[in-house]
């Protein structure tokens, strides 16, 4: 695998899991010990498609936590985006990590450089991490209060 790649990842980052924590770990694995990570964080109306959304500053401040906790932070570059490519069709990138999800965008973005001339990214598919009953982690499912953020199931009332 080589090494010091420029690696991109996006989304909206609400109520941060397991999930998201596996993309992130995946995305800095492939950028290398001297890679470069840049994370789109969704903002705007984009965001507030999703009910009940974390304010940005709070999705921004959780996931710098992470990347502190986890030493990544001076390998990495957080921005907001305002739609599903980002930077991601113009910027200087070499891969692109993504969820099951979030591949069909990824393609879409190889269709989209290719017709402008540039190399596509290579798209990197990372499995969904599994709650407990072997659904999905979501922010969907832990702002409905089924899950935790770790994919423990919650009880019902």
């Amino acid at each position: 695998m080589k090494k010091n790649r420029r690696v991109c990842i996006g989304g909206t980052f609400d109520r941060l899991h397991k999930g998201h924590k596996a993309l992130i770990d995946k995305a800095f694995e492939i950028a290398g010990e001297n890679g470069w990570v840049f994370i789109g964080i969704t903002k705007g109306e984009i965001a507030n498609k999703k009910k009940d959304v974390l304010p940005f500053n709070k999705r921004i401040q959780d996931v710098k936590k992470y990347l502190k906790e986890k030493g990544f932070y001076s390998q990495s570059e957080i921005q907001p985006i305002y739609d599903k490519y980002g930077p991601s069709i113009e910027g200087d990138f070499d891969a692109i990590i993504v969820s099951p999800e979030t591949e069909k965008v990824a393609q879409e973005i190889n269709m989209i450089r290719r017709k402008k001339g540039k190399k596509p990214l290579e798209i990197i598919n990372i499995p969904f991490v599994l709650a407990e009953d072997d659904s999905p982690i979501s922010s969907t499912r832990i702002r409905k209060k089924e899950i935790n953020q770790e994919g423990h199931l919650l009880e019902k009332d």
